[in-house]
């Protein structure tokens, strides 16, 4: 490598400056490409850059008119019609009066046997024949397009009246002879702008409140106050006729959907004759599907039954809500 010996150089310095420029002269043979080069030594880029062998795939543009279509699991449908027992279950019906509910079909009963049955639990069990009844509907509040029925509140008249004292009824209005009426029938208050105050300090309150349309911008303030008891149209509450809203109102009973799609009300009791709870349970069962069009299939998906003391029994409430050719859809009078 020196040929002439260390002799030719003086001294340390001008040996190692020599070594760095054979290093530097050498570096294709002794570096590979890309290696990092000390920075005393100059150094220049390769003339000879890596060739890239494997390019980036192409994107393809995704057409926006036809979107990607999910494959959608289709729920297993089984048809238990011609089997020897329901799928998943041990038999149709128990051998025993003693089993185990989940491993046989739930019974469904006509309206007229849950009825029955209702009352023999109660000579049974020697609870009070007065108790009352309730029904619990749930609903099926979807529509097209994944759009949802908005939950609603109802009062209606029933035929048998369940009620034993007239409920209490504020009337909202500033005509003389209107505010007479109401007071006649039975309204427990009446007045204009001058009763929102005392709303609002809870001096007086009221099961249901009625107004005449010319008032509704003065009683404004009381929104948030009242709430679900606010006036509404679609509620019926709001009108010129105070007699009829008085008549509707003041022993109308009132129910409403729970948790989204769940209708929990009384119907009857329990020491009413069977043909004025079939009755009463009809009249319910037309005014929850009136919010509903026919057209779109079922709207109650499962009906029970129950008194105060009793277990709930699930009843068939389609045979309810089909009327015979030569029966007339006039609602039945009321004897509240």
């Amino acid at each position: 490598m020196f040929p002439h010996g260390l002799a030719v150089f003086p001294n340390m310095a001008t040996w190692t400056r020599t070594a760095w420029k054979v290093f530097a002269g050498c570096r294709r043979q002794l570096l590979p490409p890309g290696s990092p080069i000390f920075a005393r030594v100059p150094w220049t880029p390769s003339m000879n850059p890596p060739v890239r062998t494997l390019a980036a795939p192409k994107l393809q543009k995704r057409d926006k008119k036809t979107p990607d279509v999910k494959d959608e699991k289709k729920k297993r449908v089984i048809d238990d019609k011609h089997r020897h027992k329901p799928f998943g279950k041990t038999a149709w019906r128990p051998v025993d009066d003693v089993y185990i509910m989940k491993h046989y079909p739930r019974t469904i009963y006509s309206a007229a046997d849950a009825i029955d049955l209702l009352m023999k639990y109660q000579v049974l069990d020697f609870t009070p024949p007065d108790q009352p009844l309730y029904i619990d509907l749930k609903l099926n509040m979807m529509l097209e397009k994944k759009k949802k029925i908005d939950p609603f509140i109802s009062t209606l008249l029933l035929p048998h009246c369940v009620k034993t004292e007239m409920n209490k009824i504020l009337v909202f209005t500033e005509d003389a002879h209107q505010a007479q009426v109401a007071r006649k029938l039975g309204a427990a208050f009446v007045g204009g702008q001058e009763l929102v105050q005392q709303i609002l300090d809870d001096h007086i309150s009221a099961d249901f409140y009625l107004a005449v349309p010319d008032i509704m911008q003065k009683i404004s303030p009381l929104k948030n106050k009242l709430r679900k008891n606010f006036p509404k149209g679609r509620r019926g509450n709001i009108g010129m006729d105070i007699p009829k809203m008085m008549k509707l109102f003041a022993m109308g009973h009132q129910y409403q959907v729970e948790d989204k799609c769940y209708v929990r009300t009384q119907i009857a009791r329990l020491d009413f004759p069977k043909e004025h709870i079939i009755t009463n349970l009809k009249a319910v069962l037309r005014d929850v599907c009136s919010f509903w069009s026919p057209d779109k299939g079922d709207f109650i998906e499962r009906a029970i039954i129950n008194s105060q003391t009793s277990e709930a029994l699930w009843f068939n409430s389609q045979e309810l809500l089909v009327e015979p050719a030569e029966e007339k859809t006039d609602s039945p009078v009321s004897d509240c």
